[in-house]
């Protein structure tokens, strides 16, 4: 029998996710999945477990969960306050939650979409191939209090584990590449988007995000003649006042509005995770860039297994001991310490 997460409590916007359902796009379904990718891989680098295994999606807030047996969690993407039977929790790590337990996680201190990974990962039953919810296709439906959610069988023992994680909380430089109508908009109004400090709007979602920017609007040209055609996550689509609107991975499959770039994967995530009010860019590159940037970020993913650390380190597990600097200064065995040198 698989052990139980039973939620207590939790925030409007708690769902199970994974990588998603590929494969129907053609059926009006995107693939979905986890808004910030890279945060699975680093909580299946904590557990030692797979990546494609379903975890807790958490927005702004997480809950309380109640552990009906001995759980193995890891806590991963845009920290939050978090503790264990009251005693405080370290974010971006691995911990044991006992049988019996209550697991609290509060409000984001940064970002926005944190997640709770456990051993086994969530184990709730497949729909159309993938555990994840995807909201907007009516597939899978927000947690609350009540729900019971089984995991799978753990094949990993090892807890307190930590790990270096990339700060993609705020904002910041976004890579994107040319879209279907990138070269309708003209070299200067291209310029000018690629020039602009854009701010994150407080209107976003799985589906989108709004920027916000100072200054006239972006405008394609012949753009009223557009024909919907199909459109994926990353897309930057301008809207009919002039504002940009990235799409996330709820998004629709088909679209009419023009679309001056399209969002590198490996940076979406930054993306998702930006606050209202956060400072965004973009940067125009060339495919070979993107391409070696998305096979770099993939070789990344799959190595953090190696980055893993103990939180605690044990001097009888340090392969690199002497790196470590135990005693600082030099201390003569013969000197008297209460004496003065001339």
């Amino acid at each position: 029998m698989s052990a139980r997460l039973e939620v207590l409590s939790c925030g409007p916007s708690v769902t199970v996710q994974d990588q998603g359902r590929p494969g129907f796009l053609a059926q009006g379904l995107t693939r979905g999945g986890a808004a910030d990718v890279l945060a699975l891989f680093e909580g299946a680098a904590l557990l030692s477990q797979s990546a494609e295994l379903a975890a807790l999606e958490m927005v702004g807030m997480g809950g309380a969960f109640y552990a009906h047996a001995d759980i193995r969690i890891a806590l991963t993407g845009a920290p939050m306050t978090a503790t264990l039977d009251d005693a405080p929790l370290t974010w971006h790590a691995s911990h044991l939650m006992p049988a019996g337990s209550t697991l609290k996680i509060g409000g984001a201190r940064s970002g926005t979409y944190g997640y709770l990974h456990v051993g086994g990962g969530i184990d709730t039953d497949p729909m159309m191939g993938a555990r994840g919810a995807h909201l907007s296709a009516g597939l899978g439906a927000a947690l609350v209090a009540g729900d019971m959610l089984p995991t799978g069988h753990d094949k990993g023992t090892t807890t307190a584990m930590t790990l270096p994680v990339d700060d993609r909380w705020d904002g910041g430089r976004i890579r994107i590449i040319a879209s279907m109508q990138t070269e309708q908009f003209d070299t200067k109004t291209q310029q000018r988007f690629a020039a602009t400090q854009f701010r994150r709007d407080a209107r976003a979602n799985r589906m989108g995000v709004l920027m916000d920017f100072d200054g006239e609007g972006f405008a394609a040209k012949d753009q009223l003649s557009i024909l919907s055609d199909v459109i994926v996550p990353g897309d930057i689509q301008i809207a009919g006042d002039g504002a940009p609107f990235v799409l996330m991975c709820e998004c629709q499959t088909t679209g009419g509005y023009p679309r001056i770039g399209t969002v590198l994967p490996c940076d979406l995530g930054r993306v998702a995770q930006a606050t209202a009010g956060d400072s965004l860019s973009f940067e125009f590159i060339d495919m070979d860039q993107a391409r070696a940037i998305e096979q770099r970020a993939l070789a990344q993913r799959k190595s953090l297994g190696q980055t893993v650390i103990p939180l605690l380190r044990d001097p009888h597990t340090m392969r690199d001991l002497l790196s470590y600097q135990l005693i600082s200064g030099v201390v003569s065995a013969e000197a008297n310490p209460f004496e003065n040198e001339e």
